[in-house]
C-alpha cells in the first residue's frame, strides 16, 4: 500500500509513502534475490530489512513477517508478495491503536 503525505502547499508533486506489501515490494525489486527463491533464500537476503507497516512508519522486520508463512519456495516474486500479505494485514490490525487509531490512518494527513 502507498499513501501520499500531506501537501504542504508548494506545486512539487509529493512522494508516496510505501508501507507493508508495497514497502516489501520496493526491498524486493532493488535486491539482488532471483526466483525461484527459498523462504530462507529471502531470511538471508532481506530478514534484517524494517518493513513500515502502517502510514505512521511504524515498521516490523521482514523475517518475522515470513516466519508466519508456511510456505517454504517462492516460485515468483510475486508469489512471495501474495504469501505475505495476510501476515502483515494480521499484524496491522494487531498492533493499531484502536478504532481511532483505525480512522486516523485512513485520513492523508
Amino acid at each position: 500500500m502507498g499513501v501520499r503525505p500531506p501537501s504542504s502547499g508548494d506545486d512539487d508533486e509529493p512522494e508516496s509513502i510505501e508501507f507493508g506489501i508495497a514497502a516489501v515490494d520496493a526491498k524486493l525489486r532493488d535486491s539482488d534475490l532471483s526466483f525461484p527463491a527459498t523462504k530462507d533464500d529471502v531470511a538471508a537476503e532481506l530478514g534484517h530489512e524494517r518493513i513500515p507497516y502502517n502510514v505512521h512508519g511504524d515498521d516490523v522486520a521482514l523475517g518475522e513477517m515470513l516466519a508466519e508463512v508456511t510456505t517454504q519456495e517462492f516460485r515468483s516474486r510475486q508469489e512471495l508478495l501474495n504469501e505475505l500479505h495476510q501476515p502483515f494485514e494480521e499484524y496491522r490490525r494487531q498492533n493499531s491503536g484502536g478504532v481511532f487509531q483505525q480512522v486516523r490512518s485512513m485520513l492523508p494527513f
